[in-house]
């Protein structure tokens, strides 16, 4: 029974964490259009006459995604050697903070502002996508930009300066 557990588990985790099976590219797509769905339903919420008309299914629809997600969490801790590792990395706490909002509700929290976070999901598209490399260029840039601080500071400080002297002649 323990070696079934095991290979299960290792199946699952096949799935969830790797990329380069059908299986696993599969759960990655459905994973996406999940993502993009929640985002959209978020962006139907707030549009008022929208949530007039169509609260109820967007409520519902909001709940079945949330499951979906706490249960994709729960595989992913369950499937991985390295809980606690997983749970503190960067995806981890990502992946909870997007479900957390919709369980709040339970509590009659205020929930409006929190509902944003659920777009932060859309990270998750680095990963998926296996553009891993974008971020190491994004931190590339971003530290020409720091290492270039003093120059962009007098740059800018020009421009305001010669717009505030031309705007006043």
């Amino acid at each position: 029974m323990s070696i079934e557990k095991k290979t299960i588990r290792k199946q699952i985790e096949d799935v969830i964490f790797r990329h380069d099976t059908p299986s696993s590219k599969a759960f990655d797509v459905t994973l996406l259009v999940l993502i993009g769905l929640s985002i959209l339903l978020v962006m139907l919420e707030s549009v008022k006459s929208i949530d007039l008309v169509f609260h109820d299914a967007l409520w519902r629809a909001e709940w079945i995604l949330t499951i979906l997600f706490t249960l994709e969490y729960v595989l992913r801790l369950y499937s991985t050697d390295r809980k606690w590792e997983y749970a503190t990395s960067f995806y981890g706490i990502i992946d909870l903070l997007s479900i957390i909002p919709t369980y709040l509700t339970l509590f009659d929290f205020s929930t409006q502002y929190l509902t944003t976070i659920r777009a932060l999901r859309l990270l998750r598209v680095f990963r998926i996508l296996k553009m891993s490399q974008f971020l190491i260029e994004g931190n590339i840039i971003w530290r020409a930009l720091v290492a270039s601080q003093k120059k962009i500071t007098v740059f800018i400080a020009t421009i305001l300066t010669c717009t505030v002297f031309l705007g006043s002649v």
